[in-house]
């Protein structure tokens, strides 16, 4: 459980950091809303990341081993993507506000997530 709450946290605040860098292109809540709602938001969106990651990832990596490994672990940027994608449809049916835009978008939002996420992980020494 301790394990799972890190990893929430982690990606909260990595998603946090992909919004606030990628501007318009990926946005999490409505910047008109009051900080409490955007906070609230950001964790909820994270939930929705991190259950993501943690069910539907590992089965989508194992299934394109393969091609992962015939890629040199390319194909792992793109997965990532899809699911950062994926998690936006499904925060959407949520009624939260996370959008991002387009597929490329989706691929650099994973590539600073991930990059974020090891950061805060290191800091709070998971």
């Amino acid at each position: 459980m301790e394990r799972f709450l890190s990893t929430w946290f982690a990606s909260s605040v990595a998603l946090a950091f992909a919004a606030l860098i990628l501007g318009d292109h990926m946005n999490i809540s409505d910047p008109n809303e009051s900080t409490l709602n955007r906070v609230l938001t950001v964790v909820l969106v994270g939930l929705v990341f991190t259950i993501i990651t943690s069910i539907v990832g590992p089965v989508v990596k194992l299934l394109s081993l393969p091609f992962i490994i015939l890629t040199l672990g390319l194909l792992l940027v793109v997965i990532n993507a899809l699911l950062l994608l994926l998690t936006e449809v499904i925060s959407e049916q949520f009624g939260l506000a996370f959008f991002v835009d387009g597929f490329w978008w989706a691929v650099l939002g994973s590539i600073v997530i991930s990059l974020a996420q090891t950061v805060v992980r290191a800091i709070i020494g998971d």
